[in-house]
């Protein structure tokens, strides 16, 4: 039977964290409680595919992280420990214990549940828990770039600079690919990440700060299903393997024809039916 494309209606509610700000979530399905958390340059609109697929059998919370969507702004005084307080305040809210993140969102999942035994059940998806060294050198001239209005010029230094981008764009001259995404990079997509970039420069930040932190994550007691995108680049998929190798209850599986943005789009059903077979 083929699946409907549209997204079933939600409901909008927003929850105070604990230095009061208000962290918007978006509610759809039925059933136990399940709390979608995304990542980086990402707001709640962006999962609603795979918050839909998994709205047959549960009642899915997708949070707005604080920064986008409806919440609250990060403030001057941002941590990973907010992101934390604010996902403790959807849960104390919702009830709901379970949990799925995708890339920043699984870090910050992971990082709860590694104080807080909250979840009785987790599911990432290419967690952004930093087990090497982290590139940090995009990020002097990428500040530099939105200081100066060019969004575009400081989404290029990311793009060639983090390491996240398939090898070839990050070979190309900086002045080819800005001059490429003025042209080509201005739809829907780009018109919700273009506010992000501020709070990605902050997030990347903390997710630096964590590097030599990764024995701490075996303090996460419940069971974690740990997903990677077998189009992964290879380097990238090894270090997952040294996340299964510290977490103490995980399966680690690699969905076959992904990259980093399975959960999004069209893909997003594929990542909800091995999330659905985990937590179900």
């Amino acid at each position: 039977m083929k699946q409907s494309n549209q997204i079933p209606q939600t409901h909008q509610r927003t929850v105070s964290s604990t230095d009061g700000t208000p962290i918007s979530y978006q509610t759809i399905g039925a059933g136990s409680g399940l709390i979608v958390l995304g990542g980086a340059l990402r707001t709640s609109q962006d999962y609603l595919p795979l918050a839909s697929a998994l709205a047959r059998s549960f009642t899915v919370h997708v949070v707005d992280r604080r920064g986008r969507g409806a919440s609250g702004p990060q403030g001057p005084q941002y941590t990973l420990g907010k992101e934390v307080e604010d996902l403790l305040a959807v849960q104390a809210e919702t009830g709901a214990r379970l949990a799925f993140g995708h890339s920043y969102g699984g870090l910050v999942i992971l990082e709860t549940a590694r104080s807080f035994q909250v979840f009785e059940r987790i599911a990432v998806y290419e967690p952004g828990v930093p087990v090497g060294p982290l590139s940090t050198d995009w990020m002097a001239p990428y500040r530099e770039r939105l200081a100066a209005g060019d969004p575009y010029g400081a989404f290029v230094h990311f793009i060639k600079g983090s390491g996240g981008a398939p090898a070839f764009l990050s070979k190309l001259p900086y002045w080819y690919l800005r001059m490429a995404l003025r042209i080509g990079f201005r739809g829907p997509s780009w018109q919700r990440m273009r506010p992000l970039l501020e709070a990605n420069l902050a997030e990347h930040e903390q997710m630096a700060d964590q590097q030599g932190r990764l024995a701490a994550f075996a303090a996460v007691t419940a069971p974690v299903l740990l997903l990677c995108g077998g189009r992964t680049p290879r380097a990238t998929r090894a270090e997952f393997d040294a996340v299964r190798d510290t977490l103490p209850q995980v399966t680690l599986e690699s969905v076959p024809g992904l990259n980093h943005f399975g959960p999004e789009g069209k893909t997003a059903p594929v990542v909800a039916e091995r999330t659905l077979q985990f937590l179900l």
